[in-house]
């Protein structure tokens, strides 16, 4: 194959994609797609790769900045892959994110929703309560790094601090580098998952578990315990599966987080799924419940439930609610956690929603409104099996615009729904994330 051009090439910035870069066309009428570069921009950039469809590029020199553009905060901004839109102002990024939302709805789903809903968002910087750090032994570096992918995801990012994960993470990437690189096991640790509630007696609400691939020496564990008592971190440590998460410090952290404004305690444990933004979940929380517009007497069904993140708040306006959700350990704790809260109209159930349905009871039992958090994949499955007559609404929290366009596109032109009201949540300031939020009706 031939060798890549590295030749600097001007280019005049038309559009941003969906992964936050820029979109330009070469000589050739060829798309290229440019990372660090603005609608609206004049740029120098290289090639970096290239495919039978379009080729990819950095921007090497801005020659003519958009207004749009600021300076990013963090000084890792452009190596590591943890962020994508920092050059961008914050007020524009959800505006490109309501842009890439409403282009799904009509691309794909051959949709438009009757209302736009404002955008939702919440802080910034220092919103992330939970991820999962890369960890790699640079012999060249002569040190062990901790971070995020980079841009290139055969490379981990050398952080040494981190702007958008929540302050006590953040500050504490060196000491988290340190502690790895003096261990006699830094080579077996791959990995490590953070995740934050509220603070205990016990500790400062924040959960590290330390993936490693070979037992751990005496010295490595009693290295853990020190860092983990000095920085009143639960620590957990993960020699296998998902079942051989166990606490090292303290004996039984307890993790947890509260929404005031239903007056709910979510118990979780450290690898569980939770929201990674705490401000902007409530938000989203009070959104669907108004979209839900639940009547007094009313059954609701929630799928892909969860811990029970929107099942619980609803059961305190529902007359009963049914989360489903096909991680039975999740079910298990979105069980505890009605029993905990006092909320014995709330129902959970085992279900692969991706699978046939037929043989569940919950499926034939009758509601009035539905409400979807699925993953990226989306919901067509479940969606082509549930009887949706007599349903007075439905409201689909997604994750990924592309799968919601093509259900909502389902819906709309198979089943004969109305998508009322649509618009996007930002979950994830400063990267390409785009969360989002649609009401329909029959």
């Amino acid at each position: 194959m031939a060798r890549l051009d590295q030749t600097p090439f001007p280019a005049d910035i038309l559009d941003l994609s969906h992964d936050g870069r820029g979109v330009a066309r070469r000589d050739t009428g060829k798309t290229v797609f440019i990372a660090g570069a603005l609608p609206g921009e004049h740029v120098m950039a290289k090639q970096t790769a290239r495919s039978r469809s379009f080729d990819e590029a950095v921007t090497l020199e801005v020659l003519d900045a958009s207004p749009d553009r600021v300076d990013p905060r963090c000084p890792h901004f452009g190596t590591c892959g943890g962020c994508a839109l920092q050059h961008l102002a914050e007020s524009k990024q959800i505006l490109a994110k309501q842009r890439v939302l409403l282009e799904n709805l009509e691309r794909i789903g051959h949709v438009s929703a009757n209302a736009l809903l404002p955008p939702l968002i919440d802080a910034a910087w220092g919103y992330r309560r939970k991820g999962r750090f890369s960890v790699r032994r640079v012999e060249k570096k002569g040190k062990t790094l901790v971070g995020f992918r980079e841009r290139d995801p055969r490379f981990v990012a050398d952080l040494s601090e981190c702007h958008t994960v929540i302050p006590a993470i953040g500050v504490a990437m060196p000491a988290l580098s340190a502690l790895i690189d003096g261990m006699d096991g830094r080579r077996d640790i791959p990995q490590v998952e953070f995740i934050a509630g509220d603070a205990t007696a016990d500790h400062d609400g924040v959960a590290l578990v330390f993936r490693h691939l070979q037992p751990l020496s005496e010295s490595d564990r009693a290295a853990l315990l020190a860092f983990a008592q000095a920085h009143r971190f639960a620590l957990f440590l993960q020699p296998g599966g998902v079942d051989s998460v166990h606490p090292l410090w303290p004996a039984d952290p307890q993790l947890s987080f509260r929404l005031p404004a239903w007056d709910i305690a979510l118990k979780f444990r450290p690898l569980d799924f939770i929201q990674v933004n705490a401000g902007l979940n409530e938000k989203m929380i009070a959104r669907t419940l108004e979209l839900l517009d639940v009547q007094p007497g009313e059954r609701v069904l929630d799928l892909f439930c969860g811990l029970g993140n929107f099942t619980l708040p609803l059961a305190r306006v529902a007359d009963e609610v049914v989360g489903v959700e096909g991680d039975s350990g999740l079910v298990a704790r979105a069980r505890e956690n009605a029993l905990h809260n006092g909320l014995p109209n709330a129902q959970f159930h085992a279900a692969d929603l991706a699978q046939d349905l037929s043989g569940h009871a919950w499926m034939r039992a009758g509601f009035d409104r539905l409400l979807l958090d699925p993953p990226r994949s989306g919901a067509d499955a479940v969606l082509k099996q549930l009887p949706l007559k007599g349903l007075k609404r439905i409201v689909y929290v997604s994750c990924h615009p592309a799968s919601l366009a093509r259900d909502a596109g389902y819906l709309v032109n198979e089943r004969g729904w109305k998508l009322r009201a649509a618009g996007v949540m930002d979950m994830f300031p400063h990267t390409a994330h785009v969360e989002s939020i649609a009401m329909f009706e029959p």
